[in-house]
């Protein structure tokens, strides 16, 4: 259902009341009545009155510098001086190349342990955001987009998860057609998803690389972004079309075509989220692109190898 400002309320055709009544957990937010009696509107109206009491913009605006400077606003800024290094290099573009995951020790057991390290200490920002959006009263996980919907069926994440895989299908086949195009026309450089040497756990590693990766994004990039930038004020397009150009930048070391690639990517997903306010399907959705690109890279180079560089290319 959308409302007013055009944006997609999935609960409020039950009807919220406009009263007094407020989130008993703690938000402040307007509660719903019918079958959404006790819990509060969803976290994403933009309309004046559906948004919570909570801190002033300039606070949320520094705790939202913070966070990103602990996490994709310093990838960001990153990959521009990594775009800059590239393209001022004598190589032409295309012919430089990106590698995501790589061996971080000569030894396979430091290198499993660095690994889960790394694994570990990357998902930091997802637990600072997780701690910013969470709901004192239950569901403590609706700012998140993670919580079953009121008289949810037990199995409601199965039609969730059912969406994130079209959702991957419909962002995945285009996204492998514009990369090539893209190292066709000189756009984008060879990335290489994985070089880590065939060991035990080497596929483990890269699903759970895979899954941080998904988590970060969509958690950070979408839902905290859009849940802070809405507050501070700025309208739904605006903070669809912020957030996509936050995606794209921390994209810019793998060319221009992966921030062409990532910021239509963050508009369909910043659009999803606004319409159904759910984060579960952008995150399976990411994971499973990443998986597939992660694992399955070996399997492309053996059958397409002028397409797909073999590891060991110029570092990125």
């Amino acid at each position: 259902m959308l409302s007013r400002a055009g944006l997609a309320e999935p609960y409020n055709s039950r009807g919220l009341r406009a009263g007094p009544a407020r989130d008993p957990g703690g938000s402040g937010r307007p509660v719903a009545q019918g079958p959404l009696a006790g819990h509060p509107a969803p976290a994403l109206g933009w309309r004046r009155g559906d948004i919570d009491a909570g801190p002033a913009a300039g606070p949320l605006g520094w705790e939202l510098g913070i966070v990103l400077a602990l996490s994709y606003g310093a990838s960001g800024i990153t990959a521009i001086v990594a775009i800059i290094d590239r393209v001022t290099r004598e190589t032409a573009l295309a012919e430089q190349t990106a590698t995501l995951n790589r061996s971080l020790a000569e030894r396979p057991v430091f290198d499993l342990v660095y690994q889960l390290l790394s694994f570990a200490f990357g998902l930091a920002p997802v637990a600072l955001v997780v701690y910013l959006l969470w709901r004192r009263g239950r569901p403590h996980l609706w700012r998140l987009g993670l919580s079953p919907r009121p008289g949810a069926s037990p199995r409601w994440w199965l039609g969730e998860c059912g969406g994130g895989l079209l959702l991957a299908a419909a962002i995945g086949l285009p996204g492998l057609a514009f990369y090539l195009f893209g190292r066709v026309i000189g756009i984008n450089v060879a990335v290489v998803p994985t070089a880590l040497d065939a060991y035990w756990w080497t596929v483990p590693v890269l699903i759970l690389s895979a899954l941080r990766a998904a988590l970060g994004e969509e958690l950070i990039v979408v839902v905290y972004v859009f849940d802070r930038l809405r507050r501070i004020g700025l309208g739904p397009w605006t903070v669809t079309l912020l957030s996509a150009l936050l995606r794209g930048s921390y994209h810019l070391y793998q060319g221009f075509g992966g921030f062409i690639g990532n910021v239509v990517m963050g508009v369909v997903f910043g659009w999803a989220y606004r319409r159904w306010g759910r984060s579960l399907p952008l995150i399976v959705a990411h994971w499973v692109l990443d998986i597939v690109s992660f694992v399955g890279y070996p399997l492309a180079v053996a059958l397409w190898p002028s397409l797909f560089p073999a590891p060991g290319g110029s570092a990125s």
